[in-house]
């Protein structure tokens, strides 16, 4: 009878809690304290010419601000960057947490943005060459293409969220 119980209150639990207990692939300790309104980078991803940048607005309702930018006009992206409040990345629909970016408020020391990164690799594992790096040669990328059998390029998204007391 205890177990039953124990069996259904658990499968009642929210997804989120699960994820909040699913271990990072990078770990990295927290970030400086930063400052109100200081713009500052959050982390690069190269793979999708990315960088998410952040600041502290000082605004009650809205406290910390992420936004993506690209890296340069001339990059080719080799993954996506998605909308977090489209595809809600999670470890039961394939993707990975790959980094938890903690960064404090230099102005309110009980503030925290922590922002999730998720990865979610592509369908196939890509060969690597003798260097260790993915090659990708135009003619077999153009017989590739041609034939329809291009490779799922891998995803990234961030998820933003606060912790802590706010301190206004």
């Amino acid at each position: 009878m205890k177990v039953a119980f124990h069996l259904i209150l658990l499968a009642a639990l929210p997804l989120p809690l699960f994820a909040a207990n699913a271990k990072p692939e990078i770990e990295r300790p927290a970030a400086s304290p930063q400052a109100v309104a200081a713009l500052h980078t959050v982390r690069q991803i190269p793979e999708a010419c990315t960088r998410i940048e952040g600041r502290f607005t000082g605004d009650a309702a809205a406290p910390y601000d992420m936004q993506l930018v690209r890296i340069s006009a001339q990059c080719q992206a080799r993954a996506a960057f998605l909308d977090s409040t489209k595809v809600t990345p999670s470890e039961a629909s394939g993707w990975k947490l790959n980094e938890v970016v903690r960064i404090p408020s230099a102005s309110c020391n009980t503030q925290q943005a922590l922002i999730e990164v998720w990865r979610k690799p592509a369908g196939q594992q890509v060969a690597l060459d003798g260097q260790g790096q993915n090659r990708v040669y135009l003619e077999d990328a153009k017989t590739q293409a041609a034939a329809g059998r291009l490779a799922a390029l891998p995803a990234y998204s961030a998820v933003l969220r606060m912790e802590g007391a706010s301190c206004r």
